[in-house]
């Protein structure tokens, strides 16, 4: 009886998950359907409790009147979670093995799919910079939160984190003192303008927005693990369709372009590096 009433549970808790992400498509277009199913639940309660309700179906009903509310709950939705040279031995394969090809383009486009607050985007121009490359590059760093897009653009971020940025870029095979790159102010360390004078930050969502341009390199790290199985093939579609022949695709250290549809289609650069380069 005790197992009837826990699937029973169960199954109206999925259906009102369904109808909350069902409404929030329906009513402005965000469309969070094929997200990794218990990831997103984790994020709808925590709004439930945070809003003082008592159920998924009065987050629905609140959403839908109260604008300010809706915001909150996009951004628990958007994945935030970020720093500078995250992952150091992709960046250091990078500049040892990508770097040396896009020397070979007169000019070069690269995509930071999902950059929420840019941290990312900034550690690529730092690199660039040093590889003497920058100045050839048009970075588009794109997500589909406004509000960390914003923070972006600012180029802050607080100085506690400089230790560990700091620690990421020596390991990166950083060429100078990463403390160059920025200024200490009263709000925290402000990364110098140049870095971003090559760089569009812009909203894209990667469900439900088609490709905008053809690019040498597409980063896309640590995003697709929050997607299910459907919404990574149509993401991996985005990025075949974007990237040129020979394009680099980096992903996160726990995801990987191996047994999707499109594997064959390119071969590894590095496999601990999780980099890949489009040949067909």
């Amino acid at each position: 009886m005790k197992n009837d009433l826990n699937d029973s549970n169960k199954t109206l808790e999925k259906i009102e998950i369904d109808l909350l992400l069902q409404g929030l498509y329906s009513w402005c277009g965000y469309d969070f359907r094929n997200y990794a199913y218990q990831s997103i639940k984790r994020r709808i309660w925590h709004r439930v409790h945070a809003e003082n309700l008592s159920s998924i179906t009065g987050l629905l009903e609140k959403i839908l009147h109260d604008p300010a509310c809706l915001k909150r709950l996009i951004s628990d939705f958007s994945i935030n979670v970020t720093e500078m040279f995250r992952d150091p031995i992709f960046f250091l394969t990078f500049r040892e093995k990508v770097v040396p090809l896009l020397r070979t383009y007169p000019s070069i486009r690269i995509w930071h799919a999902g950059c929420s607050t840019g941290e990312e985007a900034y550690s690529m121009a730092i690199l660039l910079q040093e590889e003497g490359l920058y100045e050839k590059v048009k970075i588009y760093a794109t997500d589909i939160n406004a509000e960390v897009l914003k923070k972006a653009k600012a180029g802050i971020f607080p100085i506690e984190n400089m230790r560990k940025y700091t620690n990421n870029y020596i390991a990166a095979g950083g060429k100078r003192a990463f403390s160059d790159y920025y200024n200490v102010t009263n709000n925290g360390v402000k990364f110098h303008p140049y870095l971003t004078k090559n760089v569009v930050f812009a909203q894209h969502n990667l469900v439900t927005d088609s490709s905008f341009n053809e690019f040498h390199v597409i980063l896309c790290r640590n995003v697709l693990i929050y997607f299910n199985k459907t919404l990574q093939k149509k993401v991996h579609d985005l990025f075949y369709q974007s990237l040129g022949i020979l394009g680099i695709l980096g992903l996160g250290d726990k995801e990987t372009i191996m047994y999707t549809d499109k594997a064959d289609r390119y071969e590894s650069i590095s496999v601990s590096g999780k980099i890949y380069k489009k040949v067909k």
